[in-house]
């Protein structure tokens, strides 16, 4: 008898977990607590990678339909120092390795390639019960339920599903990005988008910095980043936007106006992104019926890998389970034992890798790795 499978979480590792076992012919289902696909903004751009998301996509048989939105030019990248002085300038040769696509358009890829039915929206877990024989039952906010055989934790950073595997909580790692947007960016905000260029720019100094990426539709997204406390966060009233935008611009007096037009000539209000981890390492018992993808396993600090190891997450979980439908606690052990491992890895090298950024050798390590000499 083949599983009753439910999916907690419809982002990318989510779904991509769906679209695979859809391509081995086995149903399953995604529940999610947004209303619908476009609920809201799915956030900016992402490189997807060789070796990690561009597998899983391959798995899920979409390495066209993902070609087909890749933001050319994007791969270029330059690092700036507060004075707008260029450091690096490295332009998009077309032979890059890790692509550009809107995170959006992406997950509609992957929303599209599922029978209608498969992802249940409006659903948002309040709790999580485990029951005899392995099943567990999901109880919902909307008043239903539903109970699994197999369930899996898509469900990001704070997962619900995880809360039956580990005692752990996200800690605070000492930093926030705060979140801007310009857009209609080469007739109105010529000056930052100059300065931008065509793909990421890289502001860093020791402990704050600003970067941004171009996106498609002549769109600049920015994150302010400063390593600041949750006091600190706290204290600013982001429900004023102009207030907000006057304090965080403060924390970058002295700097080109190019780049702190970033912040204060925004088209959007300021959102502030606390960044959270688990401990590198994290892991749980092997629990029969139940495992864990992306952020829900592994939060990490962004380093560009989180998104491109939730999809590699849920296309080898979605083939595991399709090599061993009889037995799924098999199936999810094979894929735990590659997963900890990997994302072990990937953790340690996103902790050097925010080190770079937010380190006192910055920006010169950050130069050093982004033009291959570090």
């Amino acid at each position: 008898m083949r599983p009753t499978i439910s999916i907690v979480g419809a982002g990318l590792g989510g779904l991509t977990v769906a679209r695979v076992l859809h391509v081995h012919g086995i149903s399953a289902t995604v529940y999610e607590a947004e209303a619908s696909a476009g609920a809201r903004t799915q956030g900016g751009q992402l490189d997807i990678h060789e070796d990690d998301g561009q597998r899983a996509l391959q798995a899920a048989g979409l390495t066209d339909e993902f070609r087909a939105i890749i933001h050319a030019g994007a791969q270029a990248s330059r690092v700036l120092d507060p004075h707008g002085t260029v450091l690096l300038d490295q332009p998009d040769d077309g032979e890059g390795g890790r692509p550009e696509v809107l995170r959006g358009e992406l997950r509609q890829i992957l929303i599209d390639s599922l029978p209608p039915g498969t992802v249940r929206w409006g659903h948002k877990v309040a709790e999580v019960r485990p029951l005899p024989d392995a099943r567990h039952q999901l109880l919902f906010t909307n008043g239903s339920t539903v109970t699994s055989t197999l369930l899996v934790g898509a469900d990001g950073a704070w997962s619900k599903v995880r809360d039956v595997l580990s005692a752990v909580e996200p800690e605070y790692l000492g930093a926030t990005f705060i979140e801007t947007y310009l857009l209609d960016v080469d007739r109105r905000h010529p000056a930052a988008a100059h300065a931008v260029g065509r793909g990421a720019m890289y502001a860093p100094t020791p402990g704050r910095g600003i970067v941004a990426h171009r996106e498609a539709g002549n769109v600049i997204h920015a994150y302010v980043q400063l390593t600041r406390s949750a006091e600190w966060v706290d204290d600013i009233d982001f429900t004023d936007a102009a207030a907000a935008t006057a304090r965080v611009a403060a924390e970058f007096d002295g700097w080109a106006t190019e780049l702190t037009a970033l912040i204060t000539d925004a088209d959007t209000a300021p959102v502030p992104r606390m960044i959270y981890t688990l401990p590198t390492g994290h892991r749980w018992e092997r629990t029969a019926g139940v495992t864990l993808i992306g952020d829900a396993a592994h939060l990490m600090p962004p380093s560009g890998d989180g998104a491109n190891l939730a999809m590699l997450d849920g296309a080898e979980l979605g083939k595991a389970i399709a090599d061993r439908p009889n037995d799924i606690d098999a199936a999810l052990a094979d894929y735990e034992a590659v997963m900890f491992p990997r994302s072990h890895a990937m953790a340690v090298e996103a902790r050097e890798t925010y080190d770079l950024c937010f380190g006192e050798r910055t920006p010169a390590r950050l130069i050093d790795l982004l033009s291959g000499t570090g």
